[in-house]
């Protein structure tokens, strides 16, 4: 059990069962739940299986940290992709490919977020050097609200490197930074296209920032500077989406 994690949550717990169920060995439910989200779930563990159990939720409250919602399973161990899955990604894509990269951003509700709207965003994969960076945990998960498992979060171990293999390949690297030129709403990113989101504060590191083709900048109407990454993100993702949609339809 020691090798189990405890992710937590209904929209977490609800989308392994949906799509890794095998991965799922337990489902806690507080007691006293049953409401219509919960049948779900029974419903979804009955088909794959998966035990379901109860307990307090005072016990829940020592196991978790964060907002559990009476839901808490045992899991095997998250899943990160490394380079090679990208290279299949990229080789399965249908239409220019989107990519979200995440240069340096270690808080995990950050990292929730924009995977959230990575997904929502259609965006391929999210990609993260695999140091100085959130990785996949049950906090992560709880605010990708199901996210964390559909869209693949790969770790390249240089992430320099990996840029100018995505260049490559073909892909526009657009970085995002405050002192560009550029706004965002001027760039084409209706093509194969890789958005460069730089960390918390600091914003894109040297190396990151000399392989972007493009740099963009997010105009500011009020007294603020910046805005937080994952906010910056879902600004930039739907964006893209907009112009993809728009471009589709034309």
């Amino acid at each position: 059990m020691s090798q189990l994690e405890k992710i937590y949550g209904v929209h977490a717990v609800e989308a392994l069962l949906r799509h890794h169920p095998k991965r799922v060995k337990q489902v806690w439910l507080a007691e006293g739940r049953n409401d219509p989200r919960v049948q779900v779930l029974l419903a979804l563990a009955a088909e794959a299986r998966v035990a379901v159990g109860q307990c307090e939720r005072r016990e829940m409250d020592v196991w978790v940290e964060g907002v559990h919602q009476g839901v808490v399973a045992d899991v095997s161990p998250s899943q990160v992709w490394g380079e090679a899955m990208l290279e299949e990604l990229l080789d399965r894509a249908i239409g220019p490919p989107l990519l979200l990269v995440l240069d340096g951003v270690t808080d995990p509700h950050n990292l929730g977020a924009c995977l959230r709207t990575a997904d929502a965003a259609g965006a391929l994969a999210v990609i993260v050097p695999k140091d100085k960076s959130a990785t996949l945990n049950a906090t992560v998960r709880k605010v990708a609200c199901g996210a964390a498992e559909v869209i693949p979060l790969v770790a390249v171990t240089n992430l320099a490197r990996s840029l100018e293999k995505l260049r490559q390949r073909g892909l526009w690297v657009v970085g995002t930074a405050g002192e560009a030129e550029q706004e965002l709403y001027q760039y084409d990113m209706t093509g194969p296209t890789v958005l460069v989101m730089g960390a918390e504060g600091k914003g894109m590191r040297r190396l990151t920032r000399e392989h972007c083709d493009y740099l963009v900048r997010l105009p500011m109407a009020g007294s603020v500077s910046s805005l937080n990454v994952s906010v910056a993100t879902g600004v930039c993702l739907f964006e893209a989406l907009r112009q993809r949609s728009s471009k589709s339809k034309a």
